[in-house]
């Protein structure tokens, strides 16, 4: 039975990691996978997605104004896919959660979604809102703070390494940008304690 799954975490935690990892498991029993990639991410080049491992995997991208349905519902047009994969799916938009929603149910193809839930401001993002919605499981990718605990929120850091509070809400960094803590530290950084 195919499913809208949602798999989240803050920045660092290794969900492209887990994506590209699953979808070697699909390709080695000898099923065809789709993959996308927001084209706003482009740190390992235009249409890869790259995990601070190493491994990474060429894919289709998707900006806000694309119909995820009618790309899936071509894709299956080019033969069999067992399931999509889609990385930084934070960038996706409400009406494409819905879109991939129905693919879901109409084309039967499970779709696997991987991106974060908040921002650094503490702030859903609005695809993954929606997916917090609409998914059919939602599973956690999860890392650790500094201190040990469970990482749940993230803090950005300005070019002179302090914590950023006010900013635009997508911008793209990796580990020189942000840092994933616990609700406690992010607070503390975020001057409420």
């Amino acid at each position: 039975m195919a499913k809208l799954y949602f798999h989240y975490s803050t920045m660092n935690a290794g969900k492209s990691t887990v994506l590209l990892q699953a979808a070697y498991n699909y390709r080695e029993r000898g099923m065809q996978v789709h993959l996308m990639t927001a084209k706003l991410d482009d740190r390992a080049g235009e249409g890869q997605i790259a995990s601070r491992i190493g491994i990474s995997d060429q894919a289709d991208t998707f900006v806000p104004g694309d119909d995820l349905f009618a790309a899936l519902e071509k894709r299956l047009v080019a033969g069999p896919c067992a399931c999509a994969f889609i990385d930084e799916a934070q960038f996706l938009t409400e009406a494409q959660v819905w879109q991939l929603a129905r693919a879901v149910d109409d084309l039967k193809v499970p779709v696997m979604c991987y991106g974060l839930r908040v921002d650094f401001q503490g702030k859903l993002f609005p695809g993954s809102a929606a997916l917090l919605a609409l998914a059919d499981e939602m599973r956690e990718v999860r890392t650790i703070c500094h201190c040990g605990k469970k990482a749940t929120m993230v803090v950005r850091l300005g070019p002179d390494g302090k914590v950023m509070r006010d900013g635009d809400q997508v911008q793209v960094g990796g580990n020189e940008t942000y840092v994933s803590l616990c609700r406690y530290h992010w607070r503390e950084a975020m001057g409420d304690l």
